[in-house]
């Protein structure tokens, strides 16, 4: 049996599955209850500094977007950090942590970007036995207006200096959430690495407004007529999150930093991705609000028995397995040619095929009489669209062609001595250096 335990900056938990700071964790309750299910560890939602508390809105705090089914896609959420009070939230995570020594307990930490402040709030935290804390310099709103979250998360000298401040007076592992509100994700991750951070943890929230109400003409979730942006979250925006992680796992500067991987994580093959990526264990919080707590069962069962169909004893073994297939275009091989081939035998006839290839790409599929479909290989150019827009699973594949064949569309044959484009003799440098 695969072993699913994770030992990720020497915070061990039983499973990878982790509840990010979000709603899930904001209180004893619902962490006893995560638990209870079977989740590895919870990153306890976001705590402010001592004084008057947070006020969130008493209206609606989410917007979503939702596929033909109405499956969740995405959540917009205009909720800001805890609004309990702060020692309330110590005295929680201290019991809790009393009572399940095995699981993980992070705290986020939001307070304003001044030393001060760091080094009050802590000394109260270690004092919980919480394993570590997540450094909340993600979330795009509200927060961010105030000098904080994402404010301090775009400023890769804020992340550093911030970061050496909890180095110096916390003495357990200390992590930095990053905020993808930003064009090149390895400047603060880069920034963390040189503070001092143990890991980093990616994605937060992305900046945006999901729907707007065309009867009040406001930004859905309205409050009293009117809308704020918010940060989204759900499936929609695991590919962003695993682009951002990758980058980060094979730049040079951040090569070997340990991930925890955020955004979108669903089902166990999503977390199995973001660990192929470099991430030593993944946070989930829109799939937990969607279908509650247990949703962590089928996680575990589908990760184990993949791992074990696959051969694999621990998490270790495909950690970060991904990453050296991660590459930069300019290096992908120019010379491999694919076609596509439709299975007749699944085929429905239903044309979607047809009519995205005829008039949106390059007329490479045929339709006769019948309404049977065929793929003229002169013209495809493998571009994946039919796959992609095909109801049928496995109906439609790309079959690769064999070094040394004459490619029908161009007549040039498969050469596999050309590995790339920076030796592909169409590359002007590569004939320049000739």
């Amino acid at each position: 049996m695969a072993d699913l335990t994770t030992n990720f900056i020497g915070i061990t938990s039983p499973n990878p599955f982790w509840l990010a700071s979000a709603p899930p964790t904001d209180k004893e309750y619902n962490v006893r209850r995560a638990f209870e299910a079977g989740w590895g560890g919870v990153v306890w939602k976001t705590l402010g500094s001592e004084g008057p508390p947070v006020v969130n809105v008493n209206g609606p705090r989410y917007g979503a977007i939702y596929g033909a089914d109405r499956r969740l896609l995405g959540l917009n959420n205009i909720e800001l950090i805890t609004d309990r009070d702060l020692h309330t939230n110590l005295e929680e995570i201290k019991r809790v942590k009393a009572d399940y020594p095995d699981r993980a307990i992070i705290v986020s930490i939001m307070v304003p970007c001044e030393e001060e402040a760091w080094k009050a709030i802590l000394p109260l935290v270690e004092d919980t036995g919480a394993d570590g804390i997540e450094l909340n310099f993600g979330c795009p709103h509200g927060m961010s207006e105030r000098g904080m979250g994402a404010a301090v998360g775009q400023v890769p000298e804020y992340i550093e200096m911030v970061t050496r401040w909890c180095k110096q007076y916390y003495s357990k592992p200390v992590i930095v959430k990053l905020t993808p509100n930003i064009t090149d994700i390895r400047k603060p991750a880069a920034a963390a690495k040189r503070g001092g951070a143990d890991a980093v943890s990616l994605i937060n929230t992305i900046n945006s407004i999901t729907s707007v109400d065309l009867d009040s003409m406001s930004p859905e979730p309205s409050i009293d007529g009117k809308g704020s942006h918010g940060g989204y979250c759900g499936p929609a925006v695991k590919p962003i999150a695993m682009s951002m992680v990758s980058e980060i796992a094979r730049d040079a500067e951040t090569r070997g930093m340990p991930i925890s991987g955020i955004g979108g994580v669903t089902t166990w093959r999503d977390a199995a991705e973001f660990i192929t990526l470099g991430c030593g264990n993944v946070q989930v919080c829109t799939a937990a609000m969607t279908y509650g707590f247990k949703i962590v069962q089928e996680m575990i069962s589908g990760l184990s028995e993949w791992m074990d169909e696959k051969g694999h004893t621990s998490i270790q073994d495909f950690c970060g397995a991904a990453v050296p297939n991660v590459t930069d275009w300019q290096y992908l091989n120019l010379n491999y040619v694919a076609k596509a081939v439709i299975d007749q035998d699944l085929c429905i006839s239903c044309g979607r095929c047809f009519a995205a290839c005829e008039d949106t790409s390059h007329q490479a599929i045929a339709m006769s009489d019948d309404r049977t479909f065929s793929v003229i290989d002169e013209e495809c150019v493998a571009c994946n669209l039919c796959v992609n827009v095909c109801p049928v699973e496995n109906c439609i594949s790309m079959e690769a062609m064999a070094p040394g064949a004459t490619d029908p569309r161009t007549g040039r044959v498969v050469q596999p001595e050309y590995a790339n484009w920076t030796t592909h003799p169409n590359n002007p440098s590569a004939r320049a250096a000739e």
